[in-house]
């Protein structure tokens, strides 16, 4: 299951060494702005706008919605990332605070990509996941999907997904 093909994906012609500095995520609830952490996480930084090149995150679905703690978009079927390794540690500056963007440490094999965006202070995930971005506009849209029903497994009822992403500096 997959949102529209509204839209074009801008990072096709983004070059590596040209990284953005923000990112658009356009969800079906709207649009949410984040500054990518090319500093301070290149390398996440550098492994995000090459899967958005590949239009990796087009039609992605929210698969986990957890209130008061994190929304979840990923690849459950394990395809376009899988061989995404991110190593090394996260800088002691780097929090898990709320409207931080994130994914998992380590190899992303068989469960694939995952993205997330904290919605309050999560100290727990500082060991597991890696920051590169935080959300700069568009928390009133991640509160909206923060706030949809879900079942007993976090998996929202009704489906929200990633139209596209753009890049702008």
């Amino acid at each position: 299951m997959t949102v529209s093909d509204e839209g074009e994906n801008s990072f096709v012609d983004s070059k590596k060494s040209e990284l953005p500095g923000y990112a658009v995520l356009n969800t079906s609830k709207g649009s949410i702005i984040v500054e990518l952490y090319k500093e301070s996480a290149p390398e996440a930084v550098d492994e995000f706008i090459d899967l958005c090149q590949k239009g990796h995150f087009k039609g992605m679905l929210f698969k986990r919605v957890i209130k008061h703690y994190v929304i979840q978009a990923g690849d459950g079927q394990g395809t376009g990332a899988a061989d995404w390794n991110l190593r090394g540690k996260q800088p002691a500056s780097m929090k898990h605070e709320a409207f931080m963007l994130g994914t998992s440490k380590g190899k992303h094999t068989n469960k694939g990509f995952d993205l997330f965006i904290t919605t309050a202070p999560i100290p727990d995930l500082n060991e597991k996941l890696i920051v590169f971005g935080q959300v700069v506009k568009g928390e009133d849209v991640v509160q909206e999907i923060e706030e949809v029903d879900t079942d007993e497994h976090y998996t929202p009822k009704i489906s929200i997904g990633m139209i596209n992403l753009e890049k702008f500096t």
